[in-house]
């Protein structure tokens, strides 16, 4: 491909984006920047603090517990206060959590303020996709989950570059440095994002709109069906942080050959999401979400027969490209499910489904490993993969067409934003009141 040919693929991947949404990705870069807590709290306790194993265990899964309460609470709070001062109390509050837990020298202490750093982390997450799916035309938002889901891997692989030397040199100027940063972030929210939460119109329609609340996203089949598969998606890809390392751990591969690994994970995602999403953007995502859930899971049934580095790198690119291909087009599908003013509500059952998965995948890879071996993990990771890409065929069977509302007031006021409907949502009817 020629110079001018990979500038043009570049252009016609950015554009026609509205201005909101980029300082929207920026701000993501900024966050993804600086997470270190989530990066290296494991060795901080066991290697800095002295603490056991165990302890370390159990502070992990309280920051994973943090996330899954937050889901839901942010939700709600992106409905009823708005994306924008959502997302600033959510990164003013990370900053401060983060800080302090630099300081804590008590094993509570550390514990409970671990559990709020991860509340308080999780809390921007349904705020920004709810946001996007306001300010991001309908034909576009597929593209622009993916540009959004480039820079959090792209911040991330930075971050832990850089956060490894850091620590080496101080952990508390890691935990600083990403309050200082989750700061900037807030800066940036608080600048230069504009409120984009739909308008309910006046008194008298606001009277007639039946109210949405979470009884509602619970009462939605087809959306909790997404939520279903999306938890069954993240079980298997979470295997790449937990089952994988302790699979090579016990077959005598070093901490090393498993970095050496885990990195074609990044650098596949950085290097292949943007012109494998141009690739896939205006195609069937039925038959995405399918061949993805495939991918993912018999990307990771084939570690069973990984006996060297080179062919566990080669798994590794067979599940990436299924990480790659699911992560925008769900995004795009629970972004059309979600009613106009339930948007908030339903990303935040959709994190969610990923909070708990963080919790149940080191349980199900530490156990399923230690009873049966790492042949079974994988086996289950086929399973389960098979079973996802079942689920997705039977549901996007005679989904309903889009339905696109005017663009809020806060995103067709800016000047760079196109002019065409903001969200592809359809406003669906429900009788359902609550919190």
């Amino acid at each position: 491909m020629s110079a001018a040919s990979l500038r043009r693929a570049a252009r016609e991947s950015v554009s026609g984006l509205p201005r909101a949404f980029w300082w929207l990705w920026a701000s993501t870069l900024v966050n993804r920047l600086g997470a270190f807590v989530a990066t290296f709290m494991t060795l901080y306790l066991t290697l800095d603090r002295g603490y056991s194993a165990s302890f370390a265990g159990l502070v992990v899964a309280l920051h994973g517990l943090g996330g899954v309460i937050s889901s839901l609470v942010a939700g709600v709070m992106t409905d009823r206060l708005g994306r924008r001062p959502t997302l600033m109390a959510a990164n003013v509050s990370t900053a401060l959590s983060v800080a302090l837990l630099g300081f804590m020298e008590h094993p509570a202490a550390i514990a409970a303020v671990a559990l709020l750093v991860g509340m308080t982390s999780n809390a921007s997450r349904p705020a920004v996709q709810a946001m996007m799916a306001d300010i991001v035309r309908p034909e576009d938002q597929v593209r622009a989950f993916a540009l959004n889901y480039w820079a959090i891997n792209l911040g991330f692989a930075i971050s832990a570059t850089v956060a490894g030397f850091v620590a080496e040199y101080s952990y508390l100027a890691g935990f600083l440095g990403e309050a200082a940063l989750t700061l900037l972030c807030a800066v940036l929210v608080f600048m230069k994002l504009p409120e984009s939460r739909p308008e309910k119109g006046d008194a008298a329609a606001a009277a007639a709109e039946p109210g949405i609340g979470l009884g509602t996203v619970l009462r939605d089949g087809r959306f909790m069906a997404v939520v279903g598969l999306s938890f069954l998606i993240s079980l298997i890809f979470m295997q790449g942080s937990f089952g994988l390392p302790l699979a090579m751990g016990t077959a005598g591969f070093s901490t090393g050959d498993y970095g050496l690994v885990a990195a074609v994970n990044g650098v596949l995602i950085v290097v292949l999401q943007i012109p494998v999403t141009r690739f896939i953007e205006h195609r069937d995502p039925q038959k995405l979400l399918v061949i993805s859930a495939l991918l993912a899971g018999y990307g990771f049934g084939l570690t069973a027969f990984g006996g060297s580095i080179g062919v566990l790198a080669l798994t590794v690119c067979v599940w990436t490209l299924g990480e790659i291909i699911n992560s925008p087009t769900q995004m795009g599908l629970v972004a059309r499910l979600s009613p106009l003013h339930g948007r908030g509500r339903y990303q935040g059952m959709y994190t969610m489904s990923w909070a708990v998965a963080s919790l149940i995948a080191p349980l199900l890879a530490g156990g399923v490993i230690d009873r049966f071996g790492a042949g079974w993990l994988w086996g289950a990771t086929a399973v389960l993969g098979t079973v996802a890409g079942l689920g997705y065929w039977l549901l996007m069977r005679n989904l309903p067409p889009v339905m696109a509302p005017e663009l809020p007031a806060a995103a067709s006021a800016e000047p760079s934003a196109p002019a065409a409907p903001a969200s592809s949502a359809e406003v669906r009817p429900t009788a359902a009141s609550g919190a």
